[in-house]
């Protein structure tokens, strides 16, 4: 298998699910609540399974931030327990944005899977669509088998923090949080406020459309480098946990753009009081 799109339509998901064999990933999941399992139960795309991003998609929060990466065995155990197979595709999808969606794509792809879509706009773009969607708990309590997936780490582009600040001095590092929280004017989350000095900001609800889509490929490449994303530049991307800064590592890709993963993010870059914070509009 080869990676196709990093995208996956509707209509050919639909298409595809009548005659390919694939895994469908649910990983629905919102900041504060309530748990994305409750909407799975609730509806689901026919033979999809839940994946929760706490527990399957990230480490325990501590030194290394909110939402950690996890740590390769772990997350292997977690993709075979959800079925997942090397030799199969992999959608994931979420409610709309695909935030979640794309920490999903992220992993997956960052340990070796060769084939992983995001649906793009997800489930409430498969349900206004009119497709079908089942309730319970579907395959996740009926798969006959675990998957078989081996996870192999190094194969997208990581940044520790000491990279991360490099990259904010040398080359473009985006912050993928709200405008008021790169500049410090609140922090809901953390227990500091601010941006890594040198960072750019460039807020992930800019990478898509009102229903939640992504906006066209030129789009997004007219708006990255319009904030500095020049040809050969590196160019990276953190928020507050590693969860929202893996769709703008997506969003770049679409604009044809590699960008790197500050996973351990702001959560992570406070907990060292030497490392510098920032506060303010650009040039901080």
């Amino acid at each position: 298998m080869t990676q196709a799109n990093p995208l996956i339509t509707v209509d050919e998901l639909a298409r595809l699910l009548a005659g390919a064999e694939m895994l469908l990933l649910d990983v629905r999941w919102r900041l504060g609540g309530p748990p994305g399992i409750d909407q799975y139960l609730a509806g689901h795309i026919p033979g999809a399974v839940f994946a929760d991003l706490d527990r399957d998609l990230s480490a325990p929060p501590g030194p290394g931030g909110r939402h950690p990466m996890p740590a390769t065995a772990d997350f292997q155990a977690a993709m075979r327990r959800a079925g997942v197979r090397d030799d199969r595709p992999v959608v994931v999808y979420d409610d709309a944005d695909s935030t979640a969606a794309a920490r999903g794509w992220w992993l997956l792809r960052y340990f070796g899977h060769p084939s992983v879509r995001v649906l793009d706009g997800g489930y409430r773009a498969w349900t206004a669509a009119g497709r079908q969607f089942e309730s319970g708990p579907g395959a996740r309590g009926a798969l006959a088998a675990p998957g078989d997936f081996t996870a192999r780490p190094g194969h997208m582009e990581l940044l520790d923090a000491e990279a991360a600040g490099t990259l904010a001095r040398t080359g473009l590092l985006l912050d993928a949080r709200a405008g008021e929280r790169y500049r410090g004017e609140t922090e809901p989350l953390d227990p500091v406020a601010g941006h890594i000095p040198g960072a750019v900001s460039a807020p992930t609800v800019e990478n898509v459309k009102p229903d939640g889509t992504f906006r066209p490929a030129a789009d997004l490449a007219a708006r990255f480098a319009a904030l500095g994303a020049a040809d050969g530049a590196a160019v990276g991307a953190y928020c507050g946990s590693g969860v929202t800064a893996a769709h703008e590592v997506l969003a770049l890709g679409l604009a044809g753009i590699p960008a790197a993963l500050y996973a351990g993010s702001w959560s992570e870059w406070i907990t060292d009081p030497a490392r510098p914070v920032a506060t303010g509009a650009e040039g901080g």
